[in-house]
């Protein structure tokens, strides 16, 4: 299993290298960031706090590390253009001497749409065009020329060159309707949701049967996951935290943590990506990131 780190964008972009820069020394196998643009008074914190761009995040982190995978959770398909995407997506592999993962999604955060005057489809119609989304993303990415007459995108003998330097370079799918599913096994390379290890192992099997119908080979889909984590002696605290967030979510010492983690191995997860935005901030964060690594490395990787 590989590890890796989830620095918010909501913070100073110098907290967001210090994250970056020490995974990458310490062992860790991945940087991930998210693609918004404001919080949604949820999980992602309060929509006036300040949000740097993921693409302009990205491109950065893709010269200021040299080793981890850098990816996105995920590009949201309403926002982002197919086209516009994989050219950015070719070249941003090639900054980084390949070692991009192109993380879509439907895209779902509706106060952002609202605000930017950006159309947010019904859920039906997002999934539908979000499979035209992939058509046209991967035809880009791979094909010398690609044409897609469809409902939603339209894209005539088309080209994007240069190509990616990996040949393919992944494309990762979050979602987890049974939909969204089908259309991971159709068009992505790996696959990611939030999740505790009975839910994952649940979706896990229902991507299985999406492959099955799209004659695809299931272990030929890497797949990640992520829960919030509190690294803490305190076990009042760590299950009060548990008990309160709404998302998924681990907290206690390391080995604690690790008795979870078994659990996602056990389910097929390929990579654990752990958000910093639990963890504390500036020499505490680093500590606890310590701590994790130190514990989870040499008890789950291979």
């Amino acid at each position: 299993m590989d590890f890796s780190v989830w620095p918010s964008l909501s913070q100073p972009w110098s907290d967001v290298v210090e994250v970056a820069r020490h995974a990458e020394a310490t062992g860790w196998d991945g940087v991930w960031v998210a693609d918004h643009f404001m919080g949604d008074d949820g999980g992602f914190g309060p929509v006036e706090a300040p949000t740097l761009e993921a693409t302009a995040a990205l491109a950065a982190l893709a010269v200021l590390t040299e080793r981890v995978r850098i990816g996105s959770l995920v590009f949201g398909a309403t926002y982002r253009h197919p086209a516009v995407l994989a050219n950015w997506a070719a070249t941003v592999d090639h900054t980084s001497a390949g070692r991009l993962v192109l993380g879509i999604g439907a895209g779902w955060q509706e106060n952002e749409h609202a605000q930017y005057g950006i159309e947010l489809p019904a859920v039906g119609d997002r999934v539908s065009r979000f499979d035209e989304y992939c058509q046209a993303l991967t035809g880009l990415l791979r094909q010398e020329r690609t044409t897609v007459d469809g409902t939603w995108f339209r894209l005539d003998d088309a080209v994007c060159e240069p190509k990616p330097l990996q040949d393919p370079l992944p494309v990762l799918v979050g979602g987890k309707g049974d939909r969204m599913l089908g259309i991971t096994a159709r068009w992505g390379d790996e696959w990611n949701m939030w999740s505790l290890p009975d839910t994952f192992a649940e979706r896990s099997e229902a991507l299985d049967r999406a492959c099955a119908v799209h004659d695809r080979d299931p272990a030929g889909i890497r797949r990640s996951t992520q829960a919030l984590v509190v690294v803490t002696d305190d076990e009042a605290a760590a299950r009060r935290f548990v008990e309160a967030v709404p998302r998924a979510a681990v907290a206690g010492i390391p080995a604690q943590i690790a008795e979870v983690v078994a659990g996602w191995q056990e389910a097929g997860v390929d990579e654990l990506i752990v958000p910093d935005f639990t963890l504390g901030t500036g020499t505490a964060r680093l500590e606890a990131l310590d701590r994790l690594i130190e514990h989870l490395g040499p008890t789950f990787r291979a």
